[in-house]
């Protein structure tokens, strides 16, 4: 499928962590904080349709027929993103890997290039804890930006501190049922990634419960060593 050649790049991250762990919000901390780009591949696929790629007019027949988008076609539109110029610093894969198979896939993609995972970085938090998170968080409907009803609300009610819009919104998935199942969902499946990675001795692990500045901080610790 069409694509540039992909050059060595800064850092590699891959995020673990169940729904609520906060690794939309520290990725976005992290873009900033070090030049990364995130990689989330439901936002990958999209572009790829829209732009009408080989990788992107594959995917685009899938989902037509209503199935699932094959691990092949998602590495194939990684493989001509991670091509791009702005990913020379570093990326931060986003929603990928999510099981053992698709891991070793993405390790063959940045082997091809002699690029390799830097950091695979656990975010360990209490399941029953996560419930309550999940169940009280909604977001901005302009910028995207995540609240909390309890552990993060906008400095001005109903004022988004990023954009300043006052539309908000709820995912219909977020309550307690749902996030439960979710929660099963994540250990059955993506939480082996951990032992893949620790395999690899790239596992890293963030307390998650902590307070969403001193998880930062312990990110940017564990990119500062990884560049050092």
């Amino acid at each position: 499928m069409d694509g540039g050649k992909i050059s060595q790049m800064g850092v590699s991250l891959v995020l673990l962590g169940p729904p609520g762990a906060g690794k939309g919000t520290q990725a976005r901390k992290l873009e900033t904080a070090f030049g990364l780009v995130q990689l989330s591949t439901g936002d990958l696929l999209r572009a790829a349709v829209a732009a009408g790629t080989d990788a992107g007019r594959a995917a685009q027949e899938v989902m037509a027929r209503g199935d699932l988008v094959s691990d092949d076609i998602v590495i194939a539109i990684l493989r001509d993103r991670l091509a791009q110029d702005d990913c020379a610093k570093g990326v931060i894969f986003d929603g990928f890997p999510r099981t053992r198979v698709q891991a070793a896939a993405l390790d063959e993609l940045m082997a091809e290039t002699g690029n390799e995972i830097t950091a695979a970085i656990n975010l360990q938090v209490d399941d029953a804890a996560m419930v309550q998170r999940i169940s009280g968080r909604y977001t901005c409907g302009a910028c995207g930006e995540g609240y909390h009803d309890r552990f993060k609300v906008p400095a001005a009610k109903g004022v988004c501190d990023n954009c300043g819009g006052t539309e908000f919104k709820r995912r219909a998935d977020d309550n307690a049922a749902t996030v439960a199942q979710r929660l099963r969902a994540y250990h059955a499946d993506t939480a082996p990634l951990i032992e893949h990675y620790g395999a690899q001795s790239v596992l890293r692990s963030v307390d998650a419960m902590q307070s969403i500045d001193k998880v930062e901080a312990d990110l940017n610790a564990i990119v500062n060593a990884a560049l050092a």
